[in-house]
């Protein structure tokens, strides 16, 4: 398709050509997410609230149960996005029911939970995505899918983010924390801090951050009072053979 007909931007034209997958060996993921009830201390900005756990501790993939909380989401077909033990993309639909129900996929990072079934996708209730004992996605109720400003970057990829928003529902000092860990299992390291009041921080990447296969991406937040915060990040995923 000539871009150039529709758009005079060349960069905007490459940026669609990207969107569409025409250009090989490049991709992108926007990754948003948001948590409601942000305190003083840091916690991750995603719909569990608190400090995200991954699968880590257990140093092993895992098959996935998708329970509905509220009867009426009972048979609500749930796309669930991760990674396997390999770091390869890994998708599974997962059907919710009450009591729970377990995929056969095993995953070792989840980053994103659609729900795919036709009609309306406003679930009822909260629609836990859980390994064992450990909760590693939830849709938030009306929501229709997770809210996880984090992100693995997949084997044979390097992932270059070019994009960081983050958002606040009240004029409360806050502080937002981008962070990366390698896939070696050390600590997370802070690859960006901003501060707000109240008013949305946004920057652009001049020179993009660039973070190797593996590497884990989220953000924190904490505010000096009890508030909703979100954020936004842009990653551009290069092959890397």
């Amino acid at each position: 398709m000539a871009f150039s007909r529709y758009f005079d931007n060349s960069q905007l034209a490459e940026a669609i050509r990207i969107a569409n997958g025409q250009t090989k060996g490049v991709s992108h993921i926007n990754k948003f997410g948001f948590n409601d009830a942000v305190g003083t201390t840091f916690e991750t900005v995603w719909d569990g609230g608190g400090t995200y756990t991954y699968l880590d501790s257990t140093g092993a993939a895992s098959t996935l149960t998708v329970t509905a909380n509220n009867a009426a989401d009972s048979g609500y077909e749930i796309e669930v996005q991760g990674l396997d033990a390999n770091y390869q993309l890994l998708t599974e639909t997962i059907t919710a029911t009450s009591s729970g129900n377990t995929g056969t996929s095993e995953f070792y990072r989840v980053f994103r939970a659609i729900i795919t079934s036709d009609g309306d996708s406003a679930n009822a209730g909260i629609i836990d995505i859980d390994a064992g004992s450990t909760t590693l996605a939830k849709i938030s109720a009306g929501k229709g899918q997770t809210l996880m400003a984090l992100y693995t970057v997949p084997a044979d990829k390097k992932g270059y983010l070019i994009k960081f928003q983050g958002s606040v529902e009240k004029d409360k000092d806050t502080i937002f924390k981008l962070q990366a860990k390698k896939p070696d299992n050390g600590p997370f390291n802070t690859k960006g801090q901003f501060g707000s009041f109240g008013v949305p921080v946004t920057y652009d990447y001049p020179i993009p951050l660039e973070f190797e296969e593996k590497t884990d991406i989220e953000v924190k937040v904490k505010a000096g009072a009890t508030t909703g915060a979100g954020a936004i990040f842009d990653l551009i995923l290069l092959d890397d053979f």
